[in-house]
């Protein structure tokens, strides 16, 4: 992977390192899923959750997509949802959509990132 590549995924809130190691230094590996996750679901589910006030239906998707932006070591992303999740748990609905634009700007900037890498 060349330097602005891997430059640009970092400032998104990509630890480019740390997913590499989880991919046995395979680079063509870790840009295969990194390119997955533009298809992964659920954020948009989070999205409709939190249009419905489906508070069931906001944790399913915020937990699942904490899981996977922590195998691909989106940081960023990965602690915001990792708190959403938390609010979510704790019932405070207020508090956990409060983050919200933070996700949808971390998430843009992310796919954004992926989408300038990889084509």
């Amino acid at each position: 992977m060349d330097q602005e590549k891997r430059k640009d995924l970092e400032a998104a809130g990509i630890d480019v390192q740390s997913a590499l190691e989880r991919f046995m230094d395979n680079e063509m590996l870790l840009e295969r899923f990194l390119k997955k996750f533009l298809d992964d679901p659920n954020y948009e589910k989070l999205k409709a959750a939190q249009a419905a006030g489906d508070r069931e239906g906001a944790v399913t998707a915020s937990h699942s997509l904490k899981g996977v932006c922590g195998n691909l070591s989106m940081t960023e992303l990965f602690d915001l949802l990792t708190r959403q999740v938390g609010l979510l748990r704790a019932e405070d609905w207020a508090g956990a959509m409060a983050l919200m634009p933070g996700v949808d700007r971390a998430y843009e900037e992310t796919c954004r990132a992926i989408r300038e890498a990889f084509g």
